[in-house]
């Protein structure tokens, strides 16, 4: 919030020296600035809270989804040990759960390939772009 009771007393601008009207709008460019700032903060500790909360309990829950598919293929082993002995059930079990895990970890590394460089290239341009704009500016 920006408090407007000392704007009230002023003079109008017409009445006040340039050299005053400039500093009343750098400090409220600075007093702008700091509350922007502080909003900010705020609302990113809020986020934080929120987000620590969100990641604690999505940890949880693949823990508990971990436990789950053991339970499976436990329970696979055991159906497969009904028409095989159970040390090839549970061998074939494990091979089929090691294939997976190959397929996923492939399908990973190609994802991590198409991540890198982690260099944000967009915004890197669009931040060349603008220091080009306000250097082209200065020159005029």
């Amino acid at each position: 919030m920006v408090d407007t009771s000392s704007q009230a007393a002023a003079p109008p601008a017409a009445d006040r020296p340039i050299g005053q009207l400039v500093g009343d709008a750098s400090a409220q460019l600075s007093r702008l600035v700091r509350d922007e700032i502080q909003l900010a903060v705020a609302e990113l500790r809020d986020k934080g809270k929120h987000g620590g909360m969100g990641a604690g309990l999505l940890g949880a829950a693949g823990v508990t989804a971990l436990f789950g598919v053991a339970t499976l293929l436990a329970t696979a082993v055991l159906a497969l040990a009904l028409v095989l002995p159970a040390w090839a059930a549970a061998l074939i079990v494990a091979v089929v759960v090691l294939i997976a895990a190959a397929v996923m970890a492939l399908l990973g590394r190609k994802q991590l390939k198409s991540a890198t460089p982690v260099v944000p290239q967009d915004t890197v341009g669009n931040v060349r772009a603008d220091i080009d704009a306000v250097k082209e500016g200065l020159h005029r």
